[in-house]
């Protein structure tokens, strides 16, 4: 017996959404893009609402955008789709599994504290089945160490905590709209903070843009991408 992952339909009203996009060539961007991030803000109540290729990629900016480098810990549940140990790999960093409570199957906040240490940087806590992790606490050890937090809520669409809706709680959150979400769009996913200079970083950085410090790593960066056929110019002028 197969049990589908997914089982989705399209009626007429979605067909012609399609129909419309494929009309104006709005294949990768465009007003449906933006209408969705807006409709989407009303639902999760975050600020800024920045939509990626799916979710996996969603956690990676949300990594990136808190600085998670080389060497770096993350604190993550243990119980958990790979996307979100793998993000935080994508980044240099390291991932440390924390088990989950037994009761809620959320990741137990009361065996947090034990495995920080000194290359600890942030939590990423994952909001599993449509349930929340309890915050509190987890807030209260991110406060007195000083750590970022990442909330994966791919499976937390419409979730709330005491009145909150998950994903306001940390720095940064991510979602996914695969088809097994209660909100798909086939593939996608979102970015949702309440961080101006977190958004400002992440919609600069999935459209391949780099902050440069000053004009010269500009200049350098248009001399290694853009003269690959002229390696002896490169060498020149290096």
């Amino acid at each position: 017996m197969k049990i589908p992952v997914f089982d989705i339909s399209l009626n007429s009203n979605e067909k012609k959404f399609i129909r419309d996009v494929i009309k104006k060539n709005n294949y990768t961007s465009g007003p449906y893009i933006k209408k969705f991030e807006n409709e989407f803000g009303k639902i999760n109540n975050s600020k800024f609402n920045i939509s990626t290729s799916n979710g996996t990629n969603a956690l990676h900016l949300c990594c990136k955008a808190i600085g998670i480098k080389e060497g770096d810990e993350v604190l993550v549940s243990s119980s958990t789709n790979m996307a979100s140990a793998f993000s935080i790999i994508y980044c240099g960093g390291v991932p440390i599994p924390i088990d989950i409570n037994n009761e809620t199957w959320q990741i137990d906040p009361y065996l947090v504290e034990k495995k920080i240490t000194k290359k600890t940087k942030a939590i990423m806590v994952v909001h599993l089945f449509g349930q929340s992790v309890e915050m509190d606490l987890i807030l209260k050890i991110a406060k007195k160490y000083k750590l970022k937090i990442i909330e994966d809520c791919a499976e937390a669409h419409g979730v709330f905590y005491k009145n909150k809706h998950v994903g306001n709680f940390g720095d940064v959150a991510a979602y996914s709209f695969y088809f097994n979400k209660s909100i798909t769009s086939g593939e996608g996913g979102m970015v949702s903070t309440n961080s101006k200079r977190i958004y400002e970083f992440v919609k600069s950085y999935k459209n391949l843009q780099i902050l440069f410090l000053n004009c010269l790593d500009s200049t350098l960066y248009f001399l290694m991408f853009h003269c690959q056929k002229h390696r002896q110019s490169m060498r020149l002028l290096c």
